[in-house]
């Protein structure tokens, strides 16, 4: 059903679909943006500033207020797009694979942009892809064709308005979070080197003496996981954790029912550490299970080092070990070479207050994690409700 004063229209009767070519600007320098500066969740990364005549051939033009879609698989499917403003000149150009999208008179441009960001606009356009596997692309006539119940200007701009207000509240809270783990990290790099020292509780004074350095395997032992074949994993039993049950890429898990010797078993608050493809320390928050051969668990000894200081430890060395290698050689990383890393070791005390401060920065980020969590699931209620009609604004 149509609202009430909306009309049923093509997209290209809102806007035009890749228009000419502007002219050349009196400086002669344009903004230019390559697909990899557009996010998936539909906003500009950054520009790079060109000259006219170099970028002018061979590349899709845009002016402010266009809006940008990635036409090939998967960019398109995954979101990549973005409303521009602010180019220079007020002119850009960038990859052969954008559609361009502006806004005729009387369509609001944040409207068409906020149109094209909808779950229903992109699986349509996965359907209708045309192209060879690998470069499939959504045509311009899909485009120029795809239906919109669209409203008066006058609701278009109030609607535009208010899914614009939840993008500012996504973005400065996405700002909050990365400098919440800017913080923690400059944190880390402080309190684990011994440079910022907390003060102790018992005395009301900063800790003091000297840190122990320590190899990892005299102080923690870090038990192999095993390797299973494809017949061993099985409908029922015991479940095994892989990289993707702790890296949030995947959580089905796999499961076995063979019998293994008590050190192969992790348990709620064990610490976990992953050693290929992916690194980094994990505290497996689920009940009994087995950990796959990607996967050390590491046992701190009682008295000499806390398990939540030892995370924040692997966490902080693994960062200075990939920024050492660039990324390379950790592929191949052993037990052996683990167990002979050298760490400080402060007194327990002096680990369990470090691991508390860093543990207070964690929940922090996670707070406001959730409440980006929470904006975006609000925006994307409100924007289909908005942009079906099913909830009216009041137009001034």
């Amino acid at each position: 059903m149509v609202p009430n004063g909306w009309e049923v229209k093509k997209l290209g009767e809102l806007c035009s679909l890749n228009p000419k070519k502007p002219s050349k600007p009196d400086d002669g320098v344009v903004s230019f943006i390559a697909m990899p500066q557009l996010s998936e969740s539909g906003k500009v990364i950054s520009t790079k500033i060109k000259p006219y005549d170099e970028v002018s051939k061979g590349f899709t033009s845009f002016v402010d207020k266009d809006v940008l879609v990635a036409k090939i698989t998967p960019c398109f499917e995954n979101g990549k797009g973005a409303l521009v403003d602010n180019l220079e000149n007020g002119i850009g150009f960038g990859s052969t694979e954008f559609h361009v999208l502006r806004a005729k008179k009387g369509t609001h441009p944040e409207f068409i942009y906020y149109l094209t960001r909808t779950k229903e606009l992109r699986v349509k356009g996965e359907m209708n892809m045309q192209g060879s596997a690998g470069h499939r692309r959504v045509t311009a006539d899909y485009f120029n064709a795809y239906k919109v119940v669209t409203p008066p200007y006058s609701e278009q701009r109030k609607i535009a308005l208010i899914l614009s207000t939840w993008d500012n509240a996504i973005s400065t809270t996405e700002k909050l979070i990365e400098t919440s783990k800017q913080q923690k990290k400059a944190l880390m790099k402080q309190l684990l080197t011994g440079k910022k020292r907390l003060v102790n509780q018992e005395t009301g004074k900063a800790f003091e003496g000297e840190w122990e350095e320590v190899l990892q395997g005299d102080v923690a032992t870090f038990h192999n996981g095993r390797a299973y074949k494809k017949t061993e994993w099985e409908e029922q039993g015991t479940p095994v954790i892989r990289l993707q049950n702790l890296t949030g890429r995947g959580t089905e898990f796999y499961y076995s029912t063979l019998e293994l010797p008590e050190h192969q078993y992790c348990t709620k608050g064990d610490l976990l550490y992953m050693w290929s493809a992916t690194f980094g320390p994990a505290i497996w928050k689920g009940d009994k299970a087995i950990y796959h051969y990607h996967i050390w668990k590491v046992s701190c000894k009682p008295n000499q080092l806390s398990k939540q200081f030892m995370f924040y430890m692997l966490d902080f060395e693994t960062q200075k070990w990939m920024s050492q290698s660039n990324g390379m050689g950790l592929l191949h990383i052993t037990k052996t070479t683990m167990e002979k890393q050298l760490i400080g070791l402060p007194s327990i005390a002096e680990q369990q207050k470090i691991a508390s401060v860093l543990t207070s920065a964690d929940k922090e980020i996670e707070v406001l994690e959730a409440k980006l969590a929470h904006f975006k699931q609000e925006k994307k209620a409100l924007m289909q409700q908005l942009l079906t009609g099913k909830r009216r604004v009041v137009v001034e």
